[in-house]
């Protein structure tokens, strides 16, 4: 058994027909991990819908009724790149419902992943790019309003960047020299730190992207890493210790809610990085050894993942439980001692 829980509902599959985003992946992904026996279905938790108030902590009410009555124009439709369906609709709130109910759980254990979520091109009035809800930033605001946490960071790994998490949590002022040193300092990316007046200071964004793909504009992060065409595997992990690093040093978070993309991986259809299958998962090695150390939960999503064959998506997404299960049963097995 798992020392987290993974959360999971078949009605995670998104009705919207053919498709460059595989609906059919996370029920892959749950079969990847029982028939390797990395989980057991005693580690599996059923969400519940995200409600329409809490969907209303992060989107404009406006945008909350089109969705629930239908009444999208089509030009908002063609902008979020899905068809829309009541069906739909009900996926996405099933997969915010998720990212609450991961966060509650890392807060217990550690670590909790959501099989699903990761929808960061969706903004507070609108959804772009596949997303319709932006289901962890609504996660974030809930769990503030309950009065579990003050304070969260994101950790965006998708290979595009997270323009409508940028726009919704705006950028906290960072502290003054926090810019990149040691080796990643000369590499081909740039990372910008961002200071914005007036922005909130309860969530810190950092996103790890590929500059020249999609979005176009790129609304700031707290702190935004620009990572040139080809970045490999080496580069890319000294990007992420440093930009880890420099976050931690201006903030303290209570909840990190990262979002473990598949698409910077070599092969993949959307995305222009090289990442190797084996550097994805050091990657989130990464992310949970630095959150363990400094003994801050982690909450995850999975976002985007296009490769030519969907084995590999599921084989990276499958890898981060893989990840996590290295990295906390170390965590456990010394702490029993």
């Amino acid at each position: 058994m798992l020392p987290f829980k993974l959360v999971y509902s078949e009605k995670y599959f998104l009705p919207i027909g053919e498709h460059i985003f595989r609906a059919d992946k996370f029920r892959l992904i749950r079969e990847r991990l029982l028939q390797q026996g990395v989980a057991e279905d005693a580690d599996f938790v059923v969400p519940q819908t995200a409600t329409e108030a809490d969907v209303l902590l992060v989107h404009s009410p406006l945008y909350v009724k089109k969705l629930m009555e239908g009444s999208l124009s089509a030009r908002e439709e063609l902008e979020m790149e899905i068809p829309y369906s009541p069906q739909v609709v009900d996926a996405f709130m099933l997969h915010t419902g998720g990212s609450i109910l991961a966060a509650e759980h890392a807060l217990e254990d550690s670590v909790c992943i959501n099989m699903g979520g990761g929808f960061h091109h969706a903004f507070p009035e609108h959804g772009e790019g596949f997303c319709m809800i932006n289901d962890f930033a609504v996660a974030i605001r809930a769990l503030q309003k309950r009065g579990k946490i003050l304070r969260a960071m994101t950790v965006d790994c998708d290979v595009h960047q997270g323009n409508g998490t940028a726009v919704i949590f705006g950028s906290p002022r960072p502290k003054p020299n926090t810019l990149p040193s040691g080796p990643a300092a000369t590499s081909g990316a740039r990372q910008r730190t961002t200071m914005t007046e007036g922005s909130s200071n309860d969530v810190f964004t950092i996103s790890l992207h590929q500059e020249n793909n999609y979005p176009f504009i790129k609304p700031p992060s707290s702190i935004d890493v620009n990572l040139p065409d080809g970045c490999g595997d080496a580069e890319y992990l000294a990007w992420l210790d440093n930009a880890l690093s420099s976050g931690l040093r201006q903030f303290e978070p209570q909840l990190i809610c990262y979002v473990a993309g598949a698409d910077p991986y070599m092969d993949d259809q959307l995305g222009g990085l090289s990442l190797s299958i084996a550097g994805l998962k050091q990657r989130d090695e990464l992310v949970f050894r630095v959150a363990r150390a400094r003994d801050i939960p982690v909450m995850v999503t999975y976002a985007g993942g296009y490769a030519n064959h969907i084995e590999d998506t599921v084989t990276i997404h499958s890898n981060t439980v893989v990840a996590a299960a290295e990295v906390y049963r170390t965590a456990s097995s010394r702490t029993s001692r």
